[in-house]
């Protein structure tokens, strides 16, 4: 493992191996559930600091910032 500033992120070596022995439809599926759980928190968050926003913005708040802003 290597921490400099280029790098965000360091991927543990157990976890590496894991995701390897992966099917790549694997793969996809956890990646799909991690962006699925993040836009369900943030939905749960926006809804309860925004309670007087409708579904309609909770939604628009929550693809724009899951798109950083290019939604």
């Amino acid at each position: 493992m290597r921490l400099d500033e280029g790098q965000i992120e360091v991927m543990d070596d157990a976890m590496v191996e894991i995701l390897r022995c992966k099917e790549p439809w694997e793969r996809i599926a956890i990646g799909m559930n991690l962006w699925i759980g993040a836009c369900n928190m943030l939905t749960s968050h926006l809804a309860s600091t925004h309670p007087d926003w409708t579904e309609e913005q909770t939604r628009r708040e929550v693809a724009r910032r899951m798109s950083h802003g290019a939604a």
